[in-house]
Order: structure tokens, then C-alpha cells, then sequence
């Protein structure tokens, strides 16, 4: 549970607040598995918009409440759309509490980096760091001159680079690789979209064939923004073996729930770590901002909910409300979780037996 010291009860809003956080916690406990204290390990991924942009303003601090809330249902969250400035996350992880911890990569520079970080964030109580941290780097091609020698020729790197931890929880050992995909053009098979995802899930496809590799159960999710399951973006993911498993396979996470933007994929042990009992997307505007909600913040808006940018009177305010200003409060994406099954010494002990008795 998160930290709820500081909420002021006769602070103005004050009541809303309360009334939508118990709201959120009743949907959560119905719709989230029960942490458990060793048999399992609940994974997210989420795509926080613009966390936090000074561009759109602060986040209202109830925000924050109802962000910390998601993320305490679970023990290892991914979190993309870290910004430069770390105030917001700080800010999360006080609300959360001491136990929690996080990793975070530096800025991708560069304006196809838009100033983000990617971000884990961990219940220590539950999950420890198991030393192994990386940002991806592309190996270079290996070529042959006219000669037949052998040189090696750069490549692009993605435009914000993946970011690569091992973590331990229960019996098993895991590497995590978060990855926010280049949007580029409004299409399904935008080309650049889909080399990005082929040469990343390549690049640690290869990692995982590695006889020295940390770990061989790897965990690849984040951002894709993938449109449709049929589309070559997913395919670049599964040809290089990655599974989504069958719980994750048909969520589309964007808030109309239309396209299949975040993704779970893995490729791990047979028998160790590749058990998901169930999986889903957290649609959090059913408790927290909702339409209905509309006219308790039309004051923190101010004057954009009336204005356009260009001081004209905004047509569609309730639009405005719901695509834009609340999405910039809590997020465009709607997290995506799997319960995994991390306690195997039935298993261990079952095979002892076997070996025991022959």
C-alpha cells in the first residue's frame, strides 16, 4: 500500500479524491491478481505520458496518488516516458514508500529522443537487482571488401535505446528489456517502426543464445507501437522467437482500445519462468478522471478548456477533457500486467525424487 500520511482530508478536493482512490483500489482488487508473498511475480509495463513535461504542466497531486496506487498492485513495473527532469518519479517513488526502488537510463539525446529515459520501477520486499545493467547498442554489420576481407560497417541505433537489467525473484533469475519504439508515420507497417523492432529483438535474441548470458530468460516489453497483432511489427518480434503469451495476445492498450501499442514478449526455459496464469490491461479511467468527472476539473484546466491555442473558443471541450488534458494527468496507454509463476520447488524436488529412485 502506498504512503497516504500526507493527504490533507480538509484540503479543497480533498473528498473527490478519496472517493476516486478507494474507487481505483476496488477496481484494482478486482480486476488484479493478489500480490503473493513467494509463489508468484506480477509484471507491468506502462507508457506514462510525458512523465513529467513542463510543456503540459504539473500533474494535479492526486494524480500521483492514483499512479502510485497502480503501480503498489504490482512487484517489477517498466515504465517509459521518463523525462530529463526526475522530480515526478521521485515524487512517485515517496508516495510508494521506501522499499521501492528504481533504475533509469540516462536521456537518449537527440530530438528523435525526446529527452525520455526508461525506467524500472521494484518492490526490493519481493525482487532484488541482480547486478546486470545495460543500455542496448546495435553490433555493427560484418562485411567483406572487394578483397574478401572482412570489415565492419556502423548502423543506426533506435532512436531511444532499450534499456537491459537482471533482476531475481524466488527461484528464478530474468533479464528485462524495456523498449519505447519509433512511432515515425501514422501506418501500420510504418518501415522504420519495423526495422527498429527486428534489429532489437534480434540484438538480444542473440544474447540469449550467448553461453555466458546472465540469464536465459528474457523479457522483452515495453512501447511498440504496434497497430494490429497481424501486422509486420509484430512479426519482426516473433521471428526472432519472442512469445506473447496467449492471455496478452488480443489487448489493445491505447485508451479507445484500438491498437496493440505495449507488449509482453518472451523468450525463456521451457521450464522455468514461461508460465503465465493470467495477464491483462488496467483501464484505470473507469475509477480516475472519468467523463463524468469532466466538471470537477474544469477549473485546474483554466483557460485552454475554453481556448485554443490560437484564442479561438474551443468547439469540443469535453474532447479536449478526455483526449487531451487527462491523459496528460494520468496517460495515453493503459498498463499491461502478467502474473508469472516464480516458485518451482515442487518441481526441483519431484525431480530429485525421480533421480533418487532410479
Amino acid at each position: 500500500m502506498p504512503f497516504y500520511q500526507n493527504i490533507d482530508p480538509k484540503a479543497e478536493h480533498s473528498p473527490h479524491m478519496l472517493e476516486r482512490l478507494l474507487a481505483l483500489r476496488q477496481q484494482l482488487d478486482r480486476e488484479v491478481p493478489t500480490r503473493t508473498q513467494s509463489e508468484t511475480l506480477l509484471l507491468a509495463t506502462w507508457n506514462i505520458r510525458e512523465f513529467d513535461s513542463p510543456a503540459y504542466g504539473e500533474r494535479l497531486p492526486e494524480a500521483f496518488y492514483y499512479i502510485a496506487e497502480i503501480i503498489a498492485h504490482f512487484d517489477l513495473v517498466a515504465i517509459q516516458e521518463v523525462r530529463r527532469d526526475l522530480r515526478a518519479l521521485k515524487k512517485l517513488c515517496a508516495i510508494l514508500g521506501g522499499h521501492w526502488k528504481y533504475l533509469i537510463t540516462d536521456i537518449t539525446e537527440g530530438s528523435r529522443g525526446n529527452d525520455e529515459r526508461m525506467a524500472f520501477l521494484y518492490d526490493t520486499r519481493k525482487v532484488s537487482f541482480g547486478g546486470l545493467a545495460g543500455e542496448l547498442v546495435l553490433p555493427p554489420l560484418q562485411l567483406k571488401d572487394e578483397n574478401g576481407k572482412t570489415f565492419y560497417q556502423p548502423v543506426s541505433q533506435v532512436a531511444r535505446t532499450p534499456f537491459m537489467c537482471g533482476f531475481r525473484a524466488g527461484w528464478t533469475r530474468f533479464i528485462l528489456a524495456t523498449v519505447h519504439i519509433l512511432y515515425g508515420k501514422s501506418s501500420a507497417n510504418n518501415p522504420q517502426r519495423v526495422e527498429e523492432i527486428r534489429q532489437v529483438a534480434q540484438a538480444l535474441r542473440s544474447k540469449t543464445l550467448d553461453r555466458y548470458a546472465w540469464a536465459r530468460n528474457l523479457i522483452l516489453l515495453g512501447d511498440f507501437n504496434i497497430f494490429s497483432p497481424q501486422d509486420k511489427t509484430m512479426q519482426a518480434l516473433t521471428d526472432a522467437g519472442f512469445v506473447v503469451p496467449p492471455s496478452l495476445q488480443n489487448l489493445p492498450s491505447n485508451i479507445p482500445q484500438t491498437k496493440y501499442y505495449d507488449q509482453i514478449a518472451f523468450r525463456a526455459r521451457d521450464d522455468r519462468f514461461a508460465t503465465a496464469n493470467q495477464g491483462g490491461i488496467f483501464n484505470y479511467y473507469k475509477s480516475v478522471f472519468r467523463p463524468q468527472d469532466e466538471a470537477t476539473y474544469v477549473p485546474y484546466i483554466g483557460k485552454a478548456y475554453h481556448f485554443t491555442s490560437s484564442n479561438q473558443p474551443r468547439q469540443n471541450k469535453s474532447a479536449y477533457y478526455l483526449n487531451y488534458w487527462r491523459t496528460h494527468q494520468m496517460s495515453d496507454h493503459l498498463p499491461m500486467w502478467v502474473e508469472l509463476k516464480i516458485d518451482y520447488s515442487d518441481d526441483y524436488l519431484k525431480r530429485k525424487l525421480h533421480a533418487a529412485q532410479n
